[in-house]
């Protein structure tokens, strides 16, 4: 059995193909289960998620990913993000790969944010804010980077330390970045703004959205949680990766939805509908997107399935 590392998978994961293979995994039968999700008591820490993501494309691969998301771990140096993806033969069952299932969720989370901007984002995309210092941020700088023209990159997070040592990785990587001390000022000059928190109350304004922005909702993946608020919802023609996971776990359309703000038929299309062009997309250069993901399993199958072939080919 193949087992990856951490340094492993992400090498085994280039953006431009970890894209395309979610993009094809969207327009397949994929079978997809609804996913487990628990909630776990830490004694004097806020409480912990396991999620349990089960995939499969008939009688090719099968796989599951477990994952553990540990807000305290912010507050200890380490990923609050944590888990393994196991992948099996679609046809005997036989097991044939265990992969960092962090890395693989970070990428791939990234990776769908990615390509709902390929169809959502202005092409001419030029500037992007990242909301959050944590594993996603830099993932997220430099997948947006692999398909639109990112000339500037803006990193934001309540703690200033962690918001400049991200922005200074992302220039050790040749980006032309740097953290900002004030969320508004640079959400009104961004083209692209990517939020990945775990925020229970709103970060971006509506009002902040400048004519032909892109707000990228990525983290807030319970119904308590919120990046964005009312006003976003209503000046943003609104797209999610699924309707199934996004108006039953995603607090940035439950709440709304629960309001009245928002109705299930105003959600435009998920990312599949994207894909296969039942959507166009973006209509025009003035309009404003808004794009709120909550995690795919297939996502993590595609993802698990392009590192499993890539390291077995090279062998």
């Amino acid at each position: 059995m193949l087992v990856l590392d951490e340094q492993q998978t992400r090498a085994a994961l280039p953006w431009p193909e970890l894209i395309a293979a979610i993009a094809d995994m969207f327009g397949s039968d994929c079978v997809m289960p609804v996913r487990h999700h628990h909630e776990m008591e830490v004694p004097n820490e806020e409480v912990a998620t396991l999620l349990l993501m089960p995939a499969w494309v008939p009688g090719r691969y099968a796989g599951v990913k477990t994952v553990s998301v540990f807000p305290g771990n912010m507050r200890r140096g380490l990923p609050a993000i944590s888990g393994t993806y196991l992948l099996s033969s679609g046809t005997t069952g036989e097991m044939l790969a265990a992969i960092d299932g962090g890395e693989l969720t970070a990428r791939r989370t990234a990776a769908a944010s990615a390509l709902a901007a390929r169809y959502l984002a202005r092409a001419d995309a030029e500037e992007i804010l990242v909301c959050g210092t944590g594993r996603l941020s830099l993932n997220l700088m430099l997948a947006h980077g692999t398909i639109r023209p990112i000339k500037r990159y803006r990193v934001w997070g309540r703690n200033a330390q962690a918001a400049d040592k991200i922005a200074a990785e992302a220039r050790a990587l040749g980006l032309n970045a740097e953290a900002v001390a004030n969320a508004e000022a640079a959400a009104r000059k961004a083209d692209i703004i990517c939020c990945a928190t775990l925020s229970s109350e709103p970060l971006i304004s509506g009002e902040w959205l400048k004519p032909g922005a892109h707000l990228d909702l990525v983290g807030a993946f319970k119904p308590s949680m919120r990046e964005s608020d009312d006003e976003a919802i209503r000046r943003a023609s609104v797209y999610v990766d699924t309707r199934a996971g996004a108006i039953s776990e995603a607090g940035d359309i439950v709440q709304p939805l629960k309001s009245g703000v928002l109705r299930e038929s105003d959600i435009r299309a998920e990312l599949a509908e994207l894909v296969s062009g039942a959507d166009g997309g973006r209509g025009n250069e003035t309009e404003i997107t808004l794009f709120k993901s909550v995690g795919a399993a297939l996502e993590d199958l595609a993802g698990a399935i392009l590192a499993y072939e890539t390291v077995t080919a090279r062998k």
